[in-house]
């Protein structure tokens, strides 16, 4: 996407916990920033409420006391089930997921991470099955996961814009960028 002006022509400001949100005339953009590790992730979407997550996949010795300490206890359940190597994978998946949304809704993990949950369908894709109604309906959130880079993990979660919008909700996949 491309909105014909400049980097620094491109009108943005920050709201009261640092999260980028662009101005009119653009204002109907979502958009969703993270970096880990040397890249960086950016996520546009039209008419959404959009966050992404990057994390760079690395040894967690401490990863079971995190999920058992922060996770929701369904999650905590299914990720003790699995062996070190597919919990693992798991965790970063399940992280990612959940920062995404979380970004999206405007709160970041600070919201708790206990206060969504996600499952696996028959296919092992993700889909947040339950969450906070404070964050709105669990059915409406769209979950986009994938290896980004060699040793990244990604997810790009959306939902639609208020109807007032009057925008159908599309949002792009989002480009990695390393230095």
């Amino acid at each position: 996407m491309h909105f014909g002006l400049p980097p620094q022509a491109v009108p943005m400001t920050r709201d009261e916990r640092g999260r980028p949100w662009l101005l009119p005339p653009l204002a109907h953009f979502g958009t969703g920033w993270s970096h880990s590790g040397d890249c960086l992730l950016l996520g546009l979407g039209e008419a959404v409420q959009l966050g992404v997550d990057l994390e760079r996949l690395r040894p967690r010795p401490r990863m079971r006391e995190v999920v058992a300490r922060f996770f929701h206890p369904e999650e905590v359940r299914w990720l003790d089930s699995l062996s070190e190597e597919d919990c693992s994978d798991r965790f970063f998946r399940l992280w990612c997921a959940k920062e995404a949304l979380l970004k999206a809704h405007g709160h970041g993990i600070s919201f708790g991470l206990h206060r969504l949950r996600f499952a696996e369908d028959a296919r092992g894709v993700l889909h947040l099955a339950w969450c906070d109604p404070a964050l709105g309906e669990a059915a409406r959130w769209t979950l986009h996961e994938w290896l980004a880079a060699p040793g990244y993990r990604a997810a790009l979660a959306w939902y639609p814009a208020p109807a007032s919008a009057g925008l159908p909700a599309r949002a792009a996949l989002p480009a990695i960028m390393p230095p």
